[in-house]
């Protein structure tokens, strides 16, 4: 596929955009979808994406959000179109609306809860010569304290498992539980995002997805989406990704050639010992 026919950009009263790419030889039925949002920062959390009531006067806006992107062909699995979808939105919202000045996503981190629950499962049958200790000390007493009513355990990593697995995600019930678990999930989470790699690359889809395309990793979100698929993919955790038009090719080549991640120093101060580069 070389060539792509027609790109539509369709803004809808509610500040929300629906992008598409089409081609001739799918009778213009749509390849794959991005759905933006135009606000005036950056979005925290889902909510504000989706409950925009009443949404923000087009001339009060200067953040483009990324928020989803689909592909209606399953036979297109491993191609990656958004690309170049991603680029096109950028180039046409330049142009058409020079007010705006930031391009962000707020995204799902699909695969951190199935890597953290794997090292707490690990660390579980592990002697303890050969255990990761995945908390701080200050951590670990603070899980213990905190979770006094739910596990009798003194365990930090244990106790940590038992709230994470727990039916219905009773600890999302506990602010006190909500505060604690927050540093070790959100440092953890910048480890599992900026150093967990597979062949080079990182390990997480989407964010790989968004590294080659040229983005840094731009800001953690505590409690961003609360929505039982959030919880269960990434403990409510979502993931804002920058695309600094000056830095995009740069960003993408030397993630492709050397699987260098570019991060904030919000986000990177997470992760002691990592070295990379601080935008």
């Amino acid at each position: 596929m070389s060539t792509y026919d027609l790109f539509c950009i369709m803004l809808n009263l509610d500040l929300k955009c629906s992008s598409s790419l089409i081609t001739e030889h799918n009778s213009g039925e749509p390849l794959i979808f991005i759905e933006v949002a135009l606000m005036k920062d950056v979005a925290e959390t889902i909510q504000e994406v989706l409950w925009d009531d009443p949404p923000i006067p087009e001339c009060e806006a200067t953040c483009a959000l990324f928020y989803s992107i689909s592909s209606t062909q399953p036979g297109l699995s491993g191609i990656n179109l958004g690309k170049f979808l991603i680029k096109r939105v950028i180039d046409v919202v330049k142009k058409d609306m020079p007010i705006i000045s930031t391009f962000a996503t707020l995204s799902p981190i699909p695969g951190y809860m199935q890597w953290l629950l794997s090292k707490l499962a690990s660390a579980e049958i592990s002697g303890p010569t050969f255990r990761e200790n995945l908390l701080k000390q200050e951590e670990e007493g603070a899980l213990v304290d905190a979770a006094v009513e739910f596990s009798s355990s003194k365990n930090g990593m244990e106790v940590m498992k038992y709230l994470l697995t727990s039916t219905n995600y009773e600890w999302t019930k506990s602010a006190k539980i909500i505060s604690v678990l927050r540093p070790p999930m959100m440092r953890l989470c910048a480890r599992y995002l900026l150093q967990e790699k597979k062949r080079g690359k990182a390990l997480d889809s989407v964010a790989n997805f968004h590294l080659q395309n040229g983005a840094m990793i731009g800001r953690l979100n505590w409690m961003a989406d609360r929505s039982e698929k959030g919880l269960t993919q990434s403990g409510g955790i979502m993931v804002n990704y920058i695309y600094r038009v000056e830095n995009i090719e740069e960003n993408a080549q030397s993630y492709y050639s050397k699987g260098h991640i570019h991060a904030t120093s919000d986000v990177s101060c997470f992760v002691e010992d990592h070295e990379q580069t601080r935008d």
